[in-house]
């Protein structure tokens, strides 16, 4: 079945789920592991010292993703899997997709956390939808939700209402 797996993996709670799910996934079929982190190309800044800045803040955000890269290796390691992790500076989509292609995988694994508001999914892009355009494989994106019980529409809408008055005829 899966040989290769390559999970995107930046620590956030849906990448925590994806890499519990990976885990049971290269049990089950004794697929070697990839881990990637994708750290995002630094913004252009004008100025000499604006970019002595950002390679001192490039610097410490890539040490940031490495930790957060070998915590993840290390939790599948310690379960007796073969595992492998990289840390990649550059487009999201583009690096996933490319280093699926580079060491043959035959499923990506993603991570995906449902957003609330109609606006935050308008505005933020979606790496899933734009990797299962571009990637050389099947992919898999594991979801999780908020956490907290999800209350009714009409829950949220009685609790803002005013309360009931006694004997009030237009009350129900």
């Amino acid at each position: 079945m899966y040989k290769r797996i390559l999970l995107a993996y930046d620590g956030s709670a849906s990448g925590q789920q994806a890499l519990l799910d990976c885990h049971e996934i290269a049990q089950w079929s004794h697929a070697e592991l990839m881990l990637i982190a994708v750290m995002p190309l630094p913004l252009a800044s004008v100025g000499t010292e604006g970019l002595v800045y950002i390679g001192a803040v490039q610097e410490s955000e890539k040490a940031r993703y490495q930790t957060i890269l070998e915590t993840g290796v290390r939790k599948l390691a310690d379960a007796g899997l073969r595992v492998r992790g990289e840390v990649v500076v550059g487009d999201a989509v583009y690096e996933i997709a490319d280093c699926a292609r580079r060491i043959e995988v035959d499923l990506i694994m993603v991570g995906h956390q449902h957003l609330t508001s109609w606006t935050a999914r308008w505005w933020r892009s979606s790496v899933s939808k734009a990797l299962i355009e571009q990637a050389p494989c099947s992919v898999l994106v594991v979801i999780t939700h908020l956490k907290g019980p999800a209350r009714p529409m009409a829950s949220r809408v009685s609790s803002r209402l005013p309360p009931k008055r006694q004997g009030d005829p237009h009350s129900s």
